[in-house]
């Protein structure tokens, strides 16, 4: 997803930063449209988007008409970061009749996962079993302010306990996991494979120009959302919910 504080794509720069040393292939990201889920959107799963501050004024019910149900807005990163326009685009959501949740952008090198978490909860990642919220997100991935260090320094022991405190404070706080968004090469990466979550945590897939969400990481074996463009229909990013639409709504309330 994009970082707020420059023009560039967190997705896009990830690319650069570990094209010779990742199997991401995402060069065909920006036509991602076109390349993208058609058998899955045809079959009726629902669409969605996520978006930041770059999307100041999102226009939701123009978003809700081009077939948006569901929405992420992001909320902070680090302990130091706010959305400016987080409390209008959610609130703007929900207005328009879609189901919205909030993520963070994880800075491991920054804070311990449970100050992380905390500050989350504080200025926008709650939850409640209204039918509308979806469960708090948890955005770790590629490093976007040092190339030379793309699991911000960490080790594979570090950086799961880094995601386990930041877990378990939000549960502790919101009675909710939350859904983890990553890349199948970062987790590879930066956890070596970790399968401590898949058992517990939705899994939000990030895997763009392609017909399908490649192979899951961590032992999961079924995706809950797939981020499949940074471009298409919708403001932001493009996703699709792996269900029908009442189990969209069921999710949202923790069933």
């Amino acid at each position: 997803m994009a970082r707020d504080r420059s023009p560039s794509r967190l997705r896009r720069r990830a690319a650069v930063v570990a094209a010779a040393a990742t199997a991401l292939v995402l060069a065909g990201a920006q036509c991602a449209s076109a390349a993208g889920p058609s058998a899955a959107v045809a079959a009726g799963l629902p669409r969605g988007h996520d978006v930041s501050s770059h999307q100041e004024h999102v226009d939701w019910p123009a978003a809700r008409s081009d077939g948006a149900r569901f929405t992420y807005v992001k909320a902070t990163e680090s302990t130091t970061y706010r959305n400016p326009y987080f409390t209008r685009q959610y609130a703007g959501a929900r207005r328009a009749h879609l189901i919205r949740g909030a993520y963070h952008f994880a800075r491991p090198d920054q804070s311990s996962g449970a100050a992380q978490a905390a500050y989350f909860v504080r200025y926008g990642g709650g939850w409640r079993a209204d039918g509308w919220t979806l469960p708090p997100a948890l955005d770790i991935e590629y490093d976007p302010y040092d190339g030379r260090h793309i699991c911000y320094g960490l080790g594979h022991r570090r950086m799961v306990g880094w995601i386990r405190s930041f877990s378990d404070e939000l549960d502790r706080l919101t009675g909710r996991r939350p859904v983890i968004y990553t890349t199948a090469q970062w987790w590879a990466s930066c956890t070596g494979g970790s399968r401590a979550f898949a058992a517990d945590h939705p899994l939000w897939i990030a895997r763009h120009g392609t017909s399908g969400p490649g192979s899951l990481p961590g032992g999961w074996h079924s995706w809950t959302f797939w981020q499949y463009g940074t471009q298409g229909g919708l403001p932001g990013d493009q996703n699709l919910f792996h269900g029908p639409p009442d189990r969209l709504r069921a999710f949202a309330r923790g069933r």
